[in-house]
Formats: structure tokens, sequence, C-alpha cells
């Protein structure tokens, strides 16, 4: 792989990578159609990666239908794919590890302890055997995107990470590996998650600025799902995800964490003041 990526920075290419961990969706071939429109080489790698999982969480289970993400790699136009081994990216004796301070404590590190520093090792790792120039990620992992600008700028990184919409299903449902998990019943249920952030989103546009206000409307929706179970619904500063009392000038997220049945998902809105009204305008 390194000798792949050197030679393609020695042909003077502009190299693009999409981290994954397979099972690919709608929402991966989004980011590598990017990366395609805008890089000369376009890699992807597919690794599911266990530093990130949890004692209690679904490793063992984690879908991994690797011919069929190869076949869809190839029809994207992916001109390289990594997919090592556990044992190539964490050999026997490794004791390295990448953390950001702080913010990997908040929502979804609280809810995961352990989980931001396997996502910054091994996502450092593969921008040293890549050295990508850019690096395509989905905005449904919003709190992960900055967790991992921060690490790029506070090592010096020449890599810039791009930052794309998240795909929905047509009723709302943002797209995920771990949709597959959901039985017919669940999935039902868990278009809630959607139906609550366009509730704050109404909420808004009546003209609330107060977080717990929004907050409290979003999580009224979720309560009235019962096969819902709510981690967190959280309005935070899209910067530093610490917990913002109002909206205001800067960048705003409404995050949710959400079970549905056993499985959990998230999703979130992006707040932003409209450059010409001023006034809060919502990104689904």
């Amino acid at each position: 792989m390194k000798q792949a990526a050197r030679q393609a920075r020695a042909e003077n290419h502009l190299i693009g990578l999409v981290p994954t961990m397979g099972a690919l969706h709608e929402g991966h071939l989004s980011l590598i159609r990017r990366a395609r429109s805008e890089c000369s080489k376009v890699f992807a790698s597919i690794f599911v990666n266990p530093a990130q999982f949890g004692a209690n969480e679904d490793l063992s289970r984690y879908p991994r239908p690797f011919e069929a993400d190869v076949s869809k790699l190839e029809n994207a136009g992916v001109d390289v794919l990594f997919a090592p081994e556990a044992a190539e990216i964490y050999p026997p004796g490794f004791q390295t590890y990448v953390t950001v301070e702080g913010m990997n404590e908040r929502l979804e590190g609280r809810s995961r302890p352990g989980h931001f520093r396997g996502v910054t090792t091994v996502v450092a790792k593969l921008f040293e055997i890549v050295q990508p120039h850019y690096a395509f990620f989905g905005r449904k992992d919003a709190q992960q995107a900055s967790i991992l600008r921060r690490m790029l700028e506070d090592l010096n990184s020449d890599v810039e990470l791009v930052l794309c919409p998240t795909v929905r299903e047509p009723d709302g449902l943002a797209r995920s590996s771990r949709n597959a998990y959901l039985s017919s019943e669940e999935r039902g249920a868990a278009t809630v998650l959607y139906a609550s952030l366009a509730a704050a989103r109404r909420e808004i546009a009546s003209g609330t600025r107060d977080a717990l206000t929004i907050e409290n409307a979003a999580a009224a929706v979720l309560r009235e799902e019962k096969l819902a179970r709510v981690d967190y619904v959280q309005l935070a500063d899209a910067d530093d995800f610490e917990p913002v009392a109002r909206i205001g000038a800067r960048p705003a997220y409404l995050l949710l964490a959400v079970f549905i049945g056993k499985i959990r998902l998230i999703d979130n809105m992006l707040i932003e003041a409209d450059p010409v009204s001023g006034h809060p305008a919502c990104a689904l």
C-alpha cells in the first residue's frame, strides 16, 4: 500500500482517501463520488477496527460482506483498496495510541469509553500509510470528524479533512451499516430519530433559541416511540462539542444517540446562521 501511495505522489496525483469499516452503503459511495470528483487517485480502506469497539459492543457481529464491498468500490471508481488484517495495523507488542484530550470524553466518548482513541489511532495510521491530500468523512459522525480535524491540526498534518452531507433513506433515516441489524418493526421505529430532529427544526423556526427547549422538543418525540431508549439529546458547539445554552452566531449541532431495541443509532442536525438573514438555518 505504501508503494502504491508513493507512486501516486511521484506521479503528482491528488490523492483522496475514504476510510471505511466495510458493509458499504450509499453514504460511503457518496464519499467515493465526492473524492472521485476532486482527486485524480482515490484510495479506500476497509478495516473493522477492533480498537474502537467496547467490551459490550458488536465487533464479532459487525457485517463483513467483503466481496460485495469490493464490487461496489470497483463500480464507484476506486483506484486502490487497502484492506489490512488486524495484525498488520496492531502487530504484537503494539503500544502507541493517539488521543485528543477533552473532546474524546464528551457525548459519544462518554457513552463509549475508549471509542475515539481507537478511531484517532487507526486513522492516524491510515494517513501515515496512504499519505492522502484529502480524506472524506460523513457528517453523521460529526463529533468524530471534529476530533479528527483537531488531531490533524495538533499534529501539523497536511491532510485536509472534507466533511460531506449525511445521506438518508427516503423516510429520513440516516444511512448506517448498523441499520442492517434492525428488524422490520425496529426499522419503522428508527424513523423517530429524523422525526425528532424535524420537531427541533420547527421549534427553531418558530423563534426558539433556548437549548433546553429545543432539546425537549426533540426528546418528546423520541419518548413517544416505545422501542426507543434515549442515550442523549444534546445541543453542542460544532467545534469543541461543549454544551451550549442558546443558539447564537457560532455553528452548533443538535446530536442524538438512541437505542432502537438493542441497536444504537446516532444522528444530528447542523445549525448555522444564515449569511443573509442571520437567522438560524438547519441542515439535516
